[in-house]
């Protein structure tokens, strides 16, 4: 699939509403959802369902800007909360948020952890990776919004942990947590730490069952 495929989606706009003509739409494989932000009113939009279930498969699809052909009228959005239904493969609601240029975005990124098999204490000295956080908000313009941002964890050491203001975002990013100028929103994003031992053989107990033997 295309990236224009993966990121475009065409859209209609609903005008009914409620409970019960969500359910009709959902049964006619289509995905009720709504768009709101800027200076705009709300508008109430319905999407075909396999479109936008095939696109939701990328991770890409919840942090880049979408394009929406809206009865024919482009607008920029992004995913702001996706709805499924509990059980099955259906997604059943969602939520975009208008983008305007010039206007900074508030939104979360995908970490992608890079050089973890490489790093030494994992490779030779039998550590494992704990990730404590895998996706951190951010703040940017669209035009510097990032698919992912790469954590890379090549010189961690053994018993060593990365927090957020280790991490090198790109351009014109920053970090939600970070703005706050608070020593506890400096949250931790990964630790090295040793693979816990296998449980050690109860001697005591071997012991008693081979004084039982006769």
């Amino acid at each position: 699939m295309s990236d224009n495929t993966i990121f475009t989606l065409d859209a209609n706009v609903r005008t009914d509403k409620g409970k019960g003509a969500s359910r009709r739409l959902r049964r006619a494989d289509l995905v009720p959802a709504i768009l709101y932000g800027g200076e705009e009113e709300p508008v109430s939009l319905t999407l075909d369902h396999n479109k936008v279930n095939n696109s939701a498969d990328y991770e890409a699809f919840y942090s880049h800007v979408l394009t929406l052909n809206i009865d024919g009228k482009k607008v920029e959005a992004l995913v702001k909360d996706m709805q499924r239904h509990p059980y099955k493969p259906k997604i059943t609601h969602i939520d975009f948020q208008r983008v305007i240029a010039g206007e900074k975005l508030h939104t979360n990124v995908p970490l992608h952890f890079v050089n973890e098999e490489a790093n030494t204490a994992v490779k030779t000295e039998g550590g494992i990776a704990e990730h404590h956080v895998n996706e951190i908000e951010i703040t940017c313009l669209p035009k510097d919004l990032p698919e992912y941002i790469e954590v890379d964890m090549k010189g961690l050491e053994m018993g060593s942990t990365l927090h957020l203001s280790d991490i090198k975002l790109p351009a014109g990013v920053s970090s939600v947590e970070l703005a706050k100028d608070d020593e506890n929103h400096d949250l931790a994003v990964v630790t090295i730490k040793p693979a816990p031992k296998a449980p050690a053989a109860d001697e005591d107990a071997e012991g008693e069952e081979a004084g039982t033997e006769e």
